[in-house]
This record gives structure tokens, sequence and C-alpha cells, in this order.
């Protein structure tokens, strides 16, 4: 069984690569028919370079994290130190972001080791949502951008809110091999396996502190390659979108209190910028759009952008996959637009 799964997986990451290659090669060729095909080009390697190389070294970071992990955490220590409430263990899960400092890439593997950990599933739903904006790094540049004041904090407690409500409303699935695909190291018997082991220390021989450390990043360079896939397919597509839309065209049918929010929220998930950098990005909005539409710019595209979905689909299942992708653009949308109706700035 296991055998036959590996060759499945081998066979889609294969048809996933030559997928990804071809189509570069018909781009390419569609572009050498484009009017004015330097400059789209040029914008075309530019944000994919862009996005890859913000991303990288956090997707990086939260393997290695997703290693330290699985190798110096046991299943017993999530029991102990994480709540069994379903709003205690949402709330905490919430701001994880603050000891575990990464941005909506590298947040994706280490939230699947800690499901295979035994995290619940309303702690991990959160955190997965809120870490990339309720961290340490993305706290400093949000008030680096906007200052001490209303959009940082209505940023990042908007954003453990809606979090926590995304979370809750996971507490209904059972297990969290309901919302997980599997993969060839992560499954519900492995888990048992580690169970077993963990109780019979003589099962397992004890590992010195320099395999613990190479365990640790062969880990890292197993999920960095599995995901990094998702994160390169994802950066082309929105580098692409970006080329060939001119964002003008959304700034002109942005108008009015509902439709702007829809253009800059439909803008952050265009852009798939890092949420390290994003405030920066939306700090040049202010003065055209309202600030309830910049702030849905700000909330929704550290928990929902292209290269995020795509690798939100190597890791859940499709339908918990569509509840974290319309489950906070509802409640945001609700947010901003309320915002730039009931409120004076």
């Amino acid at each position: 069984m296991k055998h036959s799964f590996s060759l499945f997986q081998t066979k889609y990451h294969h048809l996933l690569i030559i997928g990804s290659v071809l189509a570069l090669a018909l781009l390419a060729m569609f572009l050498s028919y484009w009017p004015d095909s330097a400059n789209v080009w040029s914008t075309f390697t530019t944000v994919f370079l862009g996005i890859f190389i913000e991303a990288m070294p956090f997707l990086f970071l939260g393997t290695v994290a997703s290693g330290f992990v699985e190798v110096y955490i046991d299943q017993d220590a999530i029991r102990r130190f994480i709540p069994q409430s379903p709003v205690l263990s949402a709330l905490l899960g919430s701001v994880l972001g603050l000891f575990f400092p990464v941005c909506e890439c590298g947040v994706v593997p280490l939230v699947r080791r800690l499901f295979r950990k035994g995290l619940p599933i309303p702690a991990g739903i959160a955190f997965l949502l809120a870490a990339p904006v309720v961290n340490p790094i993305v706290i400093l540049s949000t008030a680096t951008a906007f200052g001490f004041g209303k959009i940082l904090f209505m940023r990042v407690g908007f954003t453990v809110l809606i979090a926590i409500i995304t979370g809750l409303v996971f507490t209904v699935i059972p297990t969290q091999w309901e919302i997980l695909k599997p993969t060839l190291w992560i499954t519900p018997e492995t888990c048992d396996l580690h169970d077993h082991q963990h109780d019979n220390p003589i099962a397992e021989m004890p590992l010195t502190q320099f395999q613990k450390i190479k365990q640790v990043f062969q880990i890292a360079l197993d999920e960095f390659f599995e995901i990094g896939r998702y994160l390169v397919l994802g950066g082309l597509i929105a580098a692409g979108l970006q080329a060939f839309i001119p964002q003008s065209i959304l700034l002109d049918i942005g108008k009015g209190p509902v439709l702007s929010v829809l253009v800059m929220m439909g803008l952050a998930i265009l852009l798939s910028i890092c949420s390290t950098v994003d405030s920066f990005v939306a700090l040049g909005f202010i003065g055209v759009f309202s600030t309830g539409s910049v702030l849905g710019f700000l909330l929704y595209g550290p928990m929902v952008d292209i290269k995020s979905i795509l690798m939100f689909s190597r890791v859940f299942r499709p339908r918990a996959l569509l509840y974290m992708v319309i489950i906070p653009f509802m409640l945001f949308l609700l947010i901003s637009v309320s915002l730039n109706y009931f409120m004076i700035w």
C-alpha cells in the first residue's frame, strides 16, 4: 500500500513539474506574439523573482521549525501545554506566531507537523491563519508603515478574532486526519507507531545530539522541496496575472464602500506579497482607497493569496481548504465594509 502510494506521489510530482515547464514554454511563446512583449516579460520575471525571493527564506524557516518540532517535541508536551477547551486552544493558537515568527509560507509545513504531534484542530487552524500577521516581524513592519495607531491595532485584533472564529468552526471535525492529506511520513499509522515507540523507550535507540540536528535538517529539506514546488507554481501564476492584468483596471473599478473592499481584497490575492512587506505596499493606497478598503488588503492577503492557496491544497483536503478561504473572506468583507460605512476617519 505504501509502495503504491509512493509511486502515485512520485508520478504526481513529476506531472506537476512537467506541467509547470510546459506552462512556461507556452507563456514564452505567447509573449513572443504579444505587443510590447519585452515589458510584459520583464514584469513577469521581476514579479516572480520578487515573490520567490521574499517567500523562500520564510518557507525554509518554517520547514526547519517543522523538523525541530518533529525531533524535539513529543505529543505529551503538546497535551500538557495546549488547553483542551476549543476556545482557549484557538485563542492560544492565534498568538503562537509571537513565538514562531513565520509568514504565510513557512506556517504551512509547521502547522502540518504540529497536527501530526496532536495539536488540537482549533489551535492549528487559528495559528495557520493568524501567524502571518501576529508575529513580531509583521507587527514591527506594520508599525513602521502606519505607526502605533488604529491600523496596527485593528490589523492584529481583527486577525486574531477571525482566526479564532474560523478555528472554532473546525471543532465539529473529530480528528486532524479528516482535514489533512496523508503523506509518506505523516499518516495516522505513523502517528500510532510513534505513540507506541514513545510508550516503549526500548523500541527505539536514543539519538545523539548530532544525529538529532541532522534529522531536523533532513526533515526540513524534504518538506522544503515538497512545499516549495507549490510556492514556485503559485509565484508563476501570480506573476502571470500581474503581467497580463494591469492593476489600473482594478483601481478604476474600485469605487464605493463595497466594491473598493472587494477590489483591494482581490488585489491582495493577485499580488501575493509576503506579509512582512505588504504594509508598505498598502501605504501607497492611502488617499486612493478608503481606510476600510486598505485594511481589507492588510487583513485578507496574509491569510489567503495565490501561493498560499496552492500550498494549502498540498496539505489540506478540498473541503477544509474551501472553509479556510471562504470564512475569512466573508468575515473580513463584513468588517471592512462596516468600517467604510460607520467609521469616520
